[in-house]
């Protein structure tokens, strides 16, 4: 966010661009690394607290659960799957946007953390499957109903998380 605000505007395309956003027509032109650079840029603040609520509120849930490691590669890797299926999506549409933000990564956690619920009888460290059903209920809506948000990456986020969830977790005795 900071270098995005340094170099003009944490809203701008060209801005966004610059700084490492996925980029449908410069990942075509070899520029993967911006599948995994997108999810370290925000547009806007508003954009960035979000992401970072749901991640303090949840992501220590998971950490605790599955340890340091494994929640940071279950983060990154779900979120580069989550911005690879977004660049599908709209490379499949002819739509060459450019997409910033961590939601893909932040509803892996989310996904992770329904299995983990699910494995436990429904309640884990004070989360219930309820809770987490009506959370991701809310954001899944408020993302279909707003514009400008890659619900491509979010489903597949989750998804990806879930399956994740099932390989990393393992239950303390």
């Amino acid at each position: 966010m900071l270098a995005e605000i340094f170099a003009g505007s944490t809203l701008s395309t060209p801005v966004l661009v610059r700084c490492g956003g996925a980029d449908v027509s410069r990942i075509l032109a070899g520029e993967y690394w911006r599948l995994f650079t997108a999810m370290f840029l925000h547009a806007g603040i508003r954009h960035l607290l979000n992401n970072m609520l749901i991640l303090y509120v949840l992501g220590q849930h998971l950490e605790y659960l599955i340890g340091p490691v494994k929640f940071a590669l279950l983060y990154l890797v779900c979120g580069v799957a989550a911005n690879i299926a977004a660049f599908e999506y709209y490379l499949h549409r002819g739509e060459f946007v450019v997409a910033v933000g961590a939601s893909g990564a932040v509803f892996a956690v989310v996904g992770a953390l329904v299995f983990i619920i699910l494995r436990n009888k429904g309640r884990v460290r004070g989360l219930s499957l309820q809770q987490m059903l009506i959370m991701l209920f809310f954001s899944l809506y408020f993302g279909f109903v707003s514009t400008d948000v890659s619900n491509v990456a979010h489903i597949v986020g989750l998804i990806a998380g879930f399956l994740s969830g099932a390989l990393l977790y393992r239950r303390k005795l």
